[in-house]
């Protein structure tokens, strides 16, 4: 029978719940996790394979174990580092195999570390394309993608067509003369893409992703822009040529006064955009176009200032990775010194931004840019993760508290405070009192009654009464203050799980 993870951890009962608390306790011994592993639930080996770090001993026995989910348990934890998951790269499971190459778990916008290159050479050698079709590719290096085009193996070289628009004119000519078929035409059809007479005949007639593909991102014959301009195949394809790169220069001006405030707002971004349309488009009734002429490059800061655009409030700020190509460091220095806020967002959120700009931007009177700096940067200081995370409520606001220098003292501050994610920081002081950890067990919200569960200054009594609480025994079997000999008694519980081999998890 065929479960999803979701549905084994319902069907578990307190007992499971319980053992899989211990299997994530950081007090748990080693030869009990190798028990919870050879003989726990599909709930318990589910907990201990994906959701902790392992110590070597204990991957070793995932590595052998018989159930293929537990395996591909190991190959999706996000907790674990590429040389542990790799381990399973020639799993006799495809199921396992497909689970490596699509990567750990991670948290939306956040790239897994890559797995080493010699180990996505052997993949992309020995696996079938429906195993390396999730996100194999954003385990792959940024060196490795930058030589694939040179590897022996035609494979390889099919992968790196990644970095097609980063390969020097000769390294793109070695592709089309490649002795391999089909990268020589995975490279004549990227070549052609980039003439406009080949990308007119494959355009669709009807509407579909790929035109609208096309309309955006793809070079353009004088006859397509004018059928677009006189006779759209579709809505808002206007909008679509608008933000086109290759839009001739005339078009431009002529949608810079089209009478879709989406179109100007599209055209005003441009970098192309003359002084003319630029000055038109600064008056502008419509406030989202507005905004977007107000950070074009070409603009002076008094320029700026002069025009009466508003900066969104309501919008979410969040993590993103480095790009692979780094930022213009004077550019960005531009933008972190600007008048604008949207602007100095946009700085912010540069992972290598300098100290003496990280230290600016750290008390910027925007919210936006105190929340986006203190989302990305690595050295955002304590001070200013604390106050982004008690300030802003948007979107992606847990990640906050991940980051690596959040602070843990004098958290249990909040403890009464009136939001319940902010109540949960008072959890992550060591030193809060355990009458305030007892009495957030009884919190009104989940979350933060499941982290005082865990809390080592819970007092015994209580501890004790929650592993025995339907809701609560997972969280307090996690907490490291059960001691040695009280973890063994519990794992003694274990029983048999007759027939659990029988669980299969997707």
């Amino acid at each position: 029978m065929v479960k999803t993870p979701e549905r084994i951890w319902e069907e578990a009962d307190l007992a499971a719940r319980r053992l899989a608390g211990l299997a994530l306790n950081p007090s748990t011994p080693e030869d009990v996790l190798l028990r919870l592993l050879a003989d726990g639930p599909a709930a318990v080996r589910m907990v201990l394979c994906r959701d902790r770090d392992l110590p070597d001993a204990v991957v070793d026995a995932v590595i052998e174990h018989p159930d293929t989910y537990t395996r591909s348990f190991l190959a999706r934890n996000p907790h674990v580092g590429p040389a542990q998951r790799v381990r399973l790269i020639d799993d006799p499971e495809w199921f396992v195999r497909a689970h490596l190459a699509d990567g750990p778990r991670m948290p939306f916008g956040v790239r897994p570390e890559p797995l080493p290159d010699e180990a996505v050479v052997h993949m992309i050698r020995t696996y079938g394309n429906d195993e390396l079709a999730g996100s194999f590719y954003q385990q792959i290096s940024t060196e490795l993608l930058r030589t694939m085009h040179r590897h022996p193996d035609a494979k390889v070289r099919h992968w790196g067509f990644g970095a097609w628009d980063r390969l020097s004119a000769d390294a793109r000519s070695a592709l089309l003369a490649d002795p391999d078929a089909g990268v020589r035409d995975r490279a004549m059809r990227l070549t052609r893409e980039k003439d406009p007479a080949w990308v007119e005949s494959a355009l669709p007639a009807q509407p579909c992703h790929a035109r609208t593909d096309i309309l955006c991102n793809r070079p353009l014959t004088r006859a397509v822009v004018d059928r677009v301009l006189t006779a759209s195949a579709g809505e808002n394809e206007r909008v679509m040529i608008a933000c086109n790169p290759s839009l001739p220069a005339d078009v431009v001006v002529l949608l810079a006064a089209d009478p879709d405030p989406e179109v100007r707002e599209c055209i005003a971004y441009r970098a192309d955009l003359g002084p003319a349309e630029r000055r038109a488009l600064a008056v502008d009734p419509d406030p989202k176009v507005l905004l977007a002429v107000s950070v074009h490059p070409a603009l002076s800061e008094a320029e700026r200032a002069a025009i009466d655009y508003e900066v969104p409030m309501d919008c979410g700020f969040y993590h993103r990775p480095a790009p692979s190509v780094p930022q213009d460091p004077e550019s960005v220095r531009r933008d972190a010194l600007s008048a604008h806020p949207v602007l100095r967002r946009r700085a912010a959120g540069v992972h290598s931004l300098p100290p003496d700009l990280v230290a600016r931007l750290a008390d910027d009177e925007d919210l936006g840019v105190r929340v986006t700096l203190a989302q990305n940067h690595p050295d955002a200081p304590a001070a200013l993760l604390l106050r982004s995370f008690l300030e802003y409520t948007g979107s992606d606001r847990a990640h906050l508290a991940t980051r690596p220098n959040f602070p843990t003292a004098r958290l249990a501050d909040f403890a009464d405070h009136e939001d319940p994610e902010v109540r949960a920081l008072a959890v992550r002081d060591p030193e809060t009192a355990p009458a305030v950890v007892e009495r957030l067990t009884r919190d009104p919200d989940p979350a933060v009654r499941a982290a005082a569960a865990r809390h080592p200054n819970l007092p015994r009594p209580r501890l004790t009464e929650l592993l025995d609480d339907e809701e609560l025994a997972h969280p307090a079997a996690a907490n490291p203050a059960l001691d040695v000999a009280e973890i063994r008694r519990l794992a003694r519980t274990l029983v048999d799980p007759a027939g659990s081999s029988a669980d299969t998890l997707t």
